[in-house]
């Protein structure tokens, strides 16, 4: 109640603060927004964190809010300077996670001809979309997640994204981010694989692992581990808590503004600190199941 109490006062003095406080206030709120053990204290905490980066967002100086300054959240700006994608999470009781974010866009004014800000804000609907390979959405629709890199293409963007999904498996995707009459939209069409049409790419394994997931410039490549079962027993497929990398890698290479697969890739050459990880142990794992 005390909490709560104080939450109310600073909500009510936000149009009161500087840009320069603002920051600090979120500086100060990130250890108790994010990392703090007792889930209704932190909600709380985050309540107050998410009306600061709303007011923020909301004023005119927003797009030049430096938002990197903040740990505990992303923020990806396209090499253009038009936009910025501000993403973060925030773990829930059952191990879950909420998604938050919103996307700051400099457009020019049809009258007068002035550049302005516009903010979109993000809401996350993940819980309520069954399928997200197959899900295009607005920003009031969007499948949640917290967005750690960005690639310009010709007429989109891709971008990389995680999910900590429920602490027994975790998620990351390909996502894909274009803008329909200025505002943005995510989820596109732009992989070319057999017999399917994947709005964005999901790669499910367990929380104990590490899987790769990176792109090469040079080679208008993206490369990721390829996860399998730590056993190849078919008790075992489908089971995501026991996926993890198994040494090889598949990817997609860029070619005429689509992503087209590639599989066994060598690349030895390329290969990062999160390349070689070891497989999930079965025997330590929380399981969903005992497989007969």
């Amino acid at each position: 109640m005390i909490i709560r109490f104080f939450v109310s006062i600073i909500l009510i003095s936000l149009n009161l603060l500087s840009q320069d406080s603002l920051l600090a206030r979120l500086k100060n709120l990130q250890p108790y927004a994010f990392h703090i053990k007792n889930h209704e204290a932190r909600l709380d905490s985050h309540k107050v964190f998410l009306e600061i980066m709303k007011n923020i967002a909301n004023s005119e100086h927003a797009y030049a809010f430096p938002f990197h300054e903040l740990k505990d959240i992303s923020t990806l700006e396209d090499p253009d300077r038009s936009f910025k994608l501000i993403t973060w999470n925030q773990i829930l009781k059952d191990k879950s996670h909420a998604f938050f974010g919103f996307l700051i866009k400099k457009n020019k004014n049809k009258k007068s001809g002035k550049e302005e800000t516009v903010t979109f804000y993000l809401k996350d609907i993940s819980q309520q979309i069954k399928n997200p390979e197959s899900h295009t959405g607005s920003a009031d629709k969007w499948y949640g997640m917290l967005y750690y890199k960005l690639i310009p293409c010709e007429d989109y963007y891709i971008l990389f994204g995680w999910d900590g999904n429920d602490g027994i498996t975790q998620k990351k995707f390909i996502d894909v981010l274009w803008f329909k009459d200025g505002e943005p939209v995510f989820g596109k069409d732009v992989f070319k694989i057999p017999r399917r049409s994947p709005r964005r790419i999901q790669f499910e394994y367990s929380a104990d692992v590490t899987m790769s997931l990176k792109y090469i410039p040079e080679k208008k490549l993206i490369v990721y581990s390829h996860n399998s079962p730590f056993k190849e027993d078919l008790d075992f497929q489908g089971l995501y808590q026991y996926y993890g990398p198994d040494g090889s890698f598949d990817g997609f290479y860029y070619s005429k503004n689509k992503w087209k697969p590639v599989e066994d890739l060598d690349i030895r050459l390329e290969k990062s600190k999160n390349d070689k990880v070891a497989k999930p142990d079965i025997k330590k794992q929380k399981k969903l199941y005992e497989p007969k």
